[in-house]
């Protein structure tokens, strides 16, 4: 009897033994799967919403290129326009949830310092995964009006 209570105690305590070192793996690997911003991403293509629905998308023009780049509490990112001579780029703060990112810009180029100087939170729906994200502008109804779709370069 008393070696069938020391094998069941062995038992359980190697059961117990690996069942922790399961839990803690998949911790692991949770935490791994997290989504997260930081890294540097690429501006691939446009949505226009209508009722809340994807209604046209598009590309970027020829050698149009936007990049963002955020690090765990900034962003920065700057947009090359061959045809027009603006210079557009924005720095500052960003917060993210689940489903919405607001960027609160510091400063900017010209063009963007004035749009600043309006409003320096930028409010967006957001749509996270790994590799990708997509940023999409609302109406004072909440709305869906226009997106930005980026892909992860780093």
């Amino acid at each position: 009897m008393t070696t069938m209570k020391t094998l069941l105690v062995a038992f359980l305590m190697i059961f117990t033994f690996i069942s922790c070192n399961n839990t803690k793996k998949n911790t692991e690997v949770k935490a791994e799967e997290k989504l997260t911003l930081e890294g540097t991403w690429e501006l691939t293509s446009y949505y226009n919403y209508e009722d809340n629905k994807i209604s046209d998308s598009f590309g970027l023009s020829e050698g149009t290129r936007q990049v963002k780049m955020y690090t765990p509490t900034h962003v920065m990112w700057a947009r090359k326009v061959p045809s027009d001579s603006t210079e557009f780029f924005g720095f500052g703060k960003y917060i993210i949830t689940d489903t919405s990112l607001v960027e609160t810009l510091d400063y900017g180029s010209a063009f963007m310092n004035q749009a600043i100087e309006e409003n320096i939170e930028f409010p967006f729906e957001l749509k996270l995964e790994k590799d990708r994200f997509i940023q999409i502008d609302l109406d004072d109804d909440g709305n869906r009006i226009f997106s930005e779709n980026y892909v992860r370069i780093e």
